[in-house]
């Protein structure tokens, strides 16, 4: 399906970070037909969330399962294997070249999509120094989203500061998912680059993950419809 494509309602992706399944599964009963996208990341996954990426799936709504696996490639490519049973949409993978290549011969004829993360949206240039890089951060995921793109991975997890520059490397095929997403007058907790639903299309992202703007919200609902107004105002 090409990018242009893609339904606005499902551009967002609600992260469950949550832990355990009963409030998971309170949340979305909450946000009902506002969300049809849903993110299970490391706080939900090791409490019953591959269980209910399953439910989800067999209720028509999508998964993205965020686990970022980074091992030897043996063992990226069989647990990419096991986990493309799961009929998720997308699975991440943090984007170095023996990672990456050996999640998509894990992924195989599955029709699961590989993402990489290239840069988490909770590092700046100084906590990138400290953890050894040599590249700026803009530079680093430069390289990542060639490597990324020679590989035949499916999309990438950027900042959504990176969206126009990765647009230009890696064309239209390939799904970039922007995390740091902070609706105008939200709190910006962890994220040191992020920016508002409106600014992240209008840049060039094709899906918005948004956790703590709609979990932490008095009405998750309320919160989850003005976030999609928005995107839809933005596509628009």
């Amino acid at each position: 399906m090409p990018l242009s494509a893609i339904a606005p309602k499902d551009r967002l992706i609600v992260s469950l970070d949550l832990p355990a399944l009963e409030p998971a599964e309170a949340m979305i009963a909450r946000l009902g037909d506002s969300v049809t996208f849903y993110k299970i990341g490391y706080h939900l996954v090791y409490a019953g969330g591959l269980t209910l990426a399953r439910q989800l799936r067999a209720a028509g709504k999508k998964v993205f399962i965020d686990v970022k696996l980074h091992d030897i490639g043996n063992t990226v490519t069989r647990g990419v294997e096991s986990l493309s049973t799961l009929g998720a949409t997308f699975l991440t993978v943090h984007a170095y070249p023996q990672t990456m290549k050996a999640a998509v011969e894990g992924r195989g004829d599955a029709g699961l999509k590989i993402l990489a993360v290239t840069v988490l949206t909770s590092y700046n240039e100084e906590d990138a120094q400290e953890a050894g890089y040599r590249h700026s951060i803009a530079d680093l995921v430069a390289i990542r989203a060639r490597q990324a793109k020679a590989l035949g991975v499916d999309g990438l997890v950027c900042s959504p500061e990176e969206v126009a520059a990765l647009r230009a490397i890696v064309g239209g095929e390939m799904s970039l998912v922007t995390p740091g997403i902070r609706p105008a007058g939200s709190s910006v907790g962890d994220q040191k680059r992020f920016m508002t639903p409106a600014r992240a299309i209008a840049a060039g992202a094709d899906y918005l993950v948004v956790g703590r703007p709609v979990m932490e919200a008095a009405d998750p609902k309320v919160a989850a419809d003005l976030i999609q107004a928005e995107i839809a105002q933005a596509l628009g």
